[in-house]
C-alpha cells in the first residue's frame, strides 16, 4: 500500500475543498426551464470525473456537511438540517451514492470513459430512487399520501434529460480539464 506524501495529503484536502466550492457555487446556478436545473448535479459529475471517486465522494460529504451546519450551499442559497430532512434532501444525500458507485466502478475498472458512464447513469439512478422513496415519506408525513407515479412525475421525469446532457457535458469537460491538471501537479511536483 502506498504511503501518501504530505503534498498527496495536501493536494487531496485541495481538491476536496474547490469540489465542494464548485458543488456550491453550481447549486446556485438555476436554469429557468418549466421545472426550474440546478447546475449541481453537473457539479457532482464533473468533480467526480475530474477528481475520481474517493475525492468526489469526499467533496460531496464536505458540501452536505457546510449546507448541514448553515453555510448557504444549497439551492437558491438555503442551508440547514432542515433542507437535508425537508422532501427534497433524500435527492441531496443521494449525491453520496453517484461518488460512492463511480469510486467502486473506478477501483475495478479505472478512469476509462465507458465504465466512467455507466457508474454515474447508474449513481444517478441510485440517487433517484433513494431521493424518491425519501419524498414520498417526507410528502406523506407533512401533506398527505402521495402515489410513486406522482413522485416520479413531479421529481424525477423532469430532470432525466436535463440529467444526462448534464453528465455528457461534465465528462466532456472534465476530460479536457484533467491533462492541464496533471500538468500543473508535475510541475509543482518537479
Amino acid at each position: 500500500m502506498h504511503q501518501k506524501t504530505s503534498h498527496e495529503r495536501i493536494l487531496d484536502l485541495v481538491y476536496i475543498a474547490a469540489g465542494a466550492a464548485i458543488i456550491a457555487v453550481c447549486s446556485w446556478l438555476c436554469i429557468p426551464l418549466t421545472v426550474p436545473v440546478t447546475m449541481q448535479t453537473f457539479a457532482v459529475f464533473f468533480i467526480i470525473t475530474l477528481f475520481g471517486g474517493r475525492r468526489g465522494t469526499a467533496s460531496v460529504l464536505v458540501y452536505l456537511l457546510l449546507g448541514a451546519v448553515g453555510v448557504p450551499v444549497f439551492a437558491e442559497f438555503s442551508s440547514g438540517i432542515g433542507v437535508l430532512f425537508g422532501m427534497t434532501g433524500g435527492y441531496l444525500l443521494g449525491f453520496v451514492f453517484i461518488g460512492l458507485i463511480a469510486w467502486g466502478f473506478e477501483s475495478l475498472f479505472g478512469r476509462k470513459y465507458i465504465p466512467q458512464v455507466t457508474a454515474l447513469v447508474l449513481g444517478l439512478a441510485v440517487c433517484y430512487a433513494f431521493g424518491t422513496a425519501w419524498f414520498m415519506v417526507v410528502y406523506a408525513r407533512e401533506a398527505g399520501a402521495v402515489t410513486l407515479a406522482e413522485a416520479l412525475g413531479w421529481c424525477v421525469i423532469p430532470f432525466i434529460f436535463p440529467d444526462i446532457i448534464k453528465l455528457l457535458l461534465a465528462q466532456t469537460i472534465a476530460r479536457r480539464v484533467a491533462p492541464l491538471l496533471s500538468a500543473q501537479n508535475s510541475a509543482i511536483s518537479a
